[in-house]
């Protein structure tokens, strides 16, 4: 069975820093891309970034380019997104998800894409 799981979020203060984590464990540990979404309160699940397990260029939408980071740990099946500069913003839930199928072009910010993901973890910042 494939799992993820995020750990990392909390209270920051505009302009701190968090490092959000992703395990994945069972059948995702051969993930081929994991993708990092946010989903604040009414509002629809946005793409943040991504990583292939590979060396392909990582994905970074707009809204966080230049203040996050994502990385990958292939020994210890785990992404990390490093968020930096954090701006001010409603709370929101951060989810890690994961394809385990090949692919031509990663659709980094399609929900479909995927094919697992974790409860999520929330952020909150806020001064």
């Amino acid at each position: 069975q494939a799992q993820l799981g995020e750990s990392g979020g909390g209270l920051v203060q505009p302009g701190g820093s968090l490092r959000l984590s992703c395990v994945a464990s069972g059948s995702a540990r051969d993930f081929t891309v994991i993708g990092w979404f946010r989903q604040g309160p009414g509002k629809e699940r946005e793409g943040v970034s991504g990583i292939t397990r590979h060396d392909s260029p990582p994905y970074s939408a707009d809204s966080v380019k230049g203040r996050f980071t994502i990385v990958r740990d292939n020994s210890k099946r785990t992404v990390f997104l490093q968020m930096n500069a954090l701006e001010p913003e409603h709370p929101a839930i951060y989810y890690c998800a994961a394809r385990l199928r090949p692919f031509a072009t990663p659709r980094w910010s399609h929900e479909v894409f995927y094919a697992y993901w974790g409860q999520g973890t929330q952020v909150t910042v806020s001064s």
